[in-house]
């Protein structure tokens, strides 16, 4: 029990990594060259490539649940055929993708204090 405060703070490290927002890549391009990332809302749980017939994308951040193609149909009403992918960590949409992410770094955090806490 000596060593209570130092496990609270190894949960605590754990559970904020945990919430944090995910990042996507966001523009509307026909090259394929898109570098511009984004910070998602706290409600926007998912990245979103959509591809229009022509060849244009949309990256975008997006609620997962959003990701119907009925609902994607009234959220661009100006594309008439397009396919769509919804993935759910950070920069998913992109071709720079590394696949970490927050809640590594918060576990990896976590696992630092608990050694120090040991020392």
């Amino acid at each position: 029990m000596n060593n209570y405060p130092g496990m609270c703070l190894v949960f605590c490290f754990a559970i904020f990594g945990l919430g944090s927002a995910i990042s996507c890549v966001k523009c509307k391009d026909d090259t394929g060259s898109c570098t511009t990332t984004q910070d998602c809302r706290v409600d926007e749980d998912a990245c979103l490539t959509l591809a229009e017939k022509g060849g244009q994308k949309t990256l975008q951040c997006i609620k997962f649940s959003d990701c119907d193609f009925n609902r994607l149909a009234q959220m661009f009403p100006s594309v008439p055929k397009f396919t769509f992918d919804c993935c759910t960590s950070d920069l998913c949409n992109g071709a720079t993708s590394i696949g970490t992410g927050k809640p590594l770094l918060g576990l990896l955090a976590s696992l630092a204090v608990m050694w120090w806490c040991m020392q």
